[in-house]
């Protein structure tokens, strides 16, 4: 058993949903679940309608589900034909009208809950994968619907929740199994999940491949296919760096870093069921899915190269602590961390000497409101329009002298913070976000003009 996971650009229009199933038709021999995004975009429009919702303007947000509303429709029309098309419309039609319905509860009270914002953010997915059930089911693929919400069990944590594993697998094996042992193709909507109740949730932007590594983990898949537009991942971002090459293996520990340092190919947190289970994560191409793309293992084989890829993270913010008593008191830092946990914001980058502590975090609107709580334990000053650029490569463990050439290929960049991570792996800066296509455009030559045949191509 497989589990394919299509993102949104794969299940863009009708063409694209076409192309998705023929992929996997041509691989019925391998017993396949399918898990889907929203249509391109989609999700983004959602969340448009909300806030607009959430403002008190109504037309705006019902003007915004009325275009989504044509562009389902007119997609699942071109997909299905008039007779198959006549079937499912007035589904759809009941989920748009429950869209709108919501919308105007939102205008009513003029306020956008996380448990409602998550509830209009999951439309997407559970639409999307109602059409590709329907377009596999006329073109002779064996389909099934499967509501993720149905297996998929989280905390109430709206917009970022965190799924039960246990019941999660429990609902799986009830759900899904006996539709695979019946020679079905379950198809879900990724990113979506539910209480125990039964309240939607979501689990975070990017989810639908998190989706499928929960599912393929909980069903001990052979392999994960992660399914985007681009032929795998790559040794950087293509639009910093023309001259990026494809990888065609990488390990697990690499391509986390990657994925959490700014790789946009994959989720952050999609590798994990998979990593723990040992099982295979490929990375395709379904407009090109005869492109071998990435595979993702376990382990790797040695490379020639020092580093598999270079990835940059923008949007940082960069946070300086000074407390000349107060750095080596006892329980000082864990003050400060609980700050950060207080308002739900992550840490990328650490650095700190006998009298200041800095570290970087995502930019977002939380970041004053931060600063005023840190301002209580020290003195502070934050400063954003920063960017991490990371290099991450196992050979990084045996190879000396690395940092050092490193910076003597950008010796004239202003550097804020380096840091080495913890699994010496990753050798990591914080740069200014303007300085980022030069950087990485010059790392890359430095780094990747020759590369290893067996492990690049």
């Amino acid at each position: 058993m497989i589990v394919m996971k299509f993102g949104g650009t794969s299940v863009q229009d009708a063409t694209a949903i076409d192309r998705v199933a023929s992929i996997t038709r041509d691989r019925l021999g391998e017993i396949p679940i399918v898990v889907v995004s929203a249509l391109a975009e989609m999700t983004d429009q959602l969340l448009a309608m909300a806030s607009a919702a959430a403002a008190g303007n109504r037309e705006k947000a019902l003007e915004l589900s009325l275009a989504a509303r044509e562009r389902h429709f007119n997609t699942a029309s071109d997909l299905l034909g008039t007779g198959r098309f006549a079937q499912i419309h007035a589904e759809l039609e009941e989920e748009f009208n429950g869209l709108d319905d919501l919308l105007r509860g939102v205008v009513a009270v003029g306020e956008l809950t996380p448990r409602t914002t998550d509830n209009i953010a999951g439309f997407g997915e559970r639409v999307s994968s109602k059409i590709v059930t329907a377009a596999f089911s006329v073109r002779g693929l064996n389909a099934s619907h499967v509501d993720s919400r149905q297996c998929i069990v989280t905390d109430a944590t709206f917009t970022k929740a965190v799924p039960d594993l246990e019941d999660t697998n429990a609902r799986l094996r009830e759900t899904v199994k006996p539709l695979l042992d019946h020679g079905r193709i379950p198809i879900m909507g990724g990113f979506i999940g539910a209480t125990r109740d039964g309240i939607s949730t979501t689990i975070g932007r990017g989810g639908s491949d998190f989706t499928a590594a929960i599912v393929g983990a909980g069903l001990d898949a052979q392999r994960i296919e992660i399914w985007t537009d681009v032929d795998g991942m790559l040794t950087t971002d293509p639009t910093l760096c023309r001259q990026a090459r494809r990888i065609k293996t990488i390990s697990f520990e690499e391509a986390a870093e990657l994925a959490y340092f700014g790789a946009k190919v994959l989720h952050p947190a999609t590798l994990l069921p998979a990593m723990q289970k040992n099982i295979p994560v490929l990375v395709l191409n379904s407009h090109n899915p005869k492109n071998e793309g990435t595979c993702i293992t376990p382990t790797a084989p040695k490379s020639k190269n020092i580093f598999k890829a270079i990835a940059a993270k923008k949007r940082i913010t960069v946070v300086d602590l000074v407390a000349t008593r107060m750095l080596m008191a006892h329980g000082f830092l864990k003050s400060i961390f609980e700050v950060f946990a207080n308002h739900r914001c992550p840490v990328d980058v650490v650095s700190t000497s006998e009298v200041s502590v800095s570290v970087t975090v995502d930019s977002n609107e939380s970041i004053a409101a931060i600063a005023a709580d840190l301002g209580k334990l020290a003195d502070v000053k934050y400063a954003g329009r920063k960017a991490i650029v990371c290099l991450v490569g196992e050979n990084i463990r045996s190879t000396p002298g690395i940092a050092a050439k490193v910076f003597s290929a950008i010796p004239d960049v202003n550097i804020h913070m380096i840091s080495q991570g913890a699994s010496e792996i990753n050798i990591s800066f914080v740069i200014d976000e303007d300085d980022v296509p030069s950087v990485v455009s010059r790392l890359h030559q430095v780094f990747f003009s020759e590369v290893d045949p067996e492990v690049f191509a």
